[in-house]
């Protein structure tokens, strides 16, 4: 078996990366098990890959939400259907958009959000950081989840600052719902575009980075700034990327998987 003390004598990231090169698949996991079992503090950094196992689409993939044409929508860029100036210049439009595209209530987890709670029940994982806000870690029986993006399952009123259920967003048939206190407008509990990330889960998350010394990436190409922010701060002692396709950081990752999270979290 190969060892994870190996990391530690190799001093540059070509080195490290022609010695990943060098490992078949099956060394790699079982390198990533060796990982796991020696690592006392464990987290998981996670994207909308790790949902689109369970149906959900990401953004920016050829299948993704931004690529979707529906001309109700057409003359807006993506991002504007999904930022605070839609949201209050637009309200119709945001929310026309928010009910067709972001219903999460059905959604079901699956391998990789499993898998993940399971380790957290192990006592082999600490926390799960997602930029989703499907709610599907809690789902499959996470605790300590910080969803630095909000989520779709809660929203509240902008005025009063009471809170709602997602039904009545999805279930409700004005066009901007509003608040039976005091009138105002019900709002999803999302981080939109041009709105800065809730606290105290963007804290939480840099503690749970800053104490780790095993991060897992998975599901991102770290593109979005706050997920990327938190990668780049992380310096603890091991690295591990699972991602379909090519993400920033792997130069500096110890072990990298081309493939399916639910599939390689299901080998270790």
């Amino acid at each position: 078996m190969w060892g994870a003390r190996m990391f530690e004598e190799i001093l540059s990231q070509k080195k490290k990366d022609l010695f990943r090169k060098s490992l078949s698949e099956e060394q790699k996991i079982d390198l990533f098990k060796e990982i796991i079992d020696k690592s006392s503090s464990i987290v998981f950094l996670g994207g909308a890959g790790v949902s689109t196992e369970s149906g959900i689409p990401d953004f920016r993939s050829k299948d993704g939400l931004y690529r979707k044409t529906d001309k109700k929508f057409s003359r807006y860029r993506p991002e504007y259907l999904l930022s605070d100036q839609c949201l209050h210049r637009k309200p119709e439009v945001f929310f026309d958009y928010f009910r067709k595209n972001l219903d999460v209530r059905d959604v079901q987890p699956n391998a990789a959000h499993l898998k993940l709670a399971q380790m957290e029940k192990d006592g082999k994982l600490d926390g799960v950081i997602t930029q989703n806000i499907d709610g599907l870690h809690q789902k499959a029986g996470s605790k300590n989840v910080q969803e630095i993006h909000g989520s779709a399952l809660r929203c509240y009123c902008v005025s009063c600052r009471r809170k709602y259920g997602p039904d009545f967003i999805f279930e409700n048939t004005d066009p901007v719902p509003k608040c039976p206190e005091c009138g105002r407008m019900i709002r999803p509990d999302v981080t939109l575009y041009g709105e800065t990330l809730p606290q105290p889960a963007y804290s939480n998350a840099i503690s749970l980075i800053q104490f780790a010394d095993c991060l897992i990436i998975g599901g991102t190409s770290l593109e979005v700034g706050s997920a990327a922010g938190l990668a780049h701060s992380y310096h603890g002692k091991h690295l591990v990327i699972i991602n379909k396709g090519k993400t920033k950081m792997e130069g500096k990752a110890d072990l990298v998987f081309h493939d399916s999270i639910g599939k390689v979290l299901g080998m270790i």
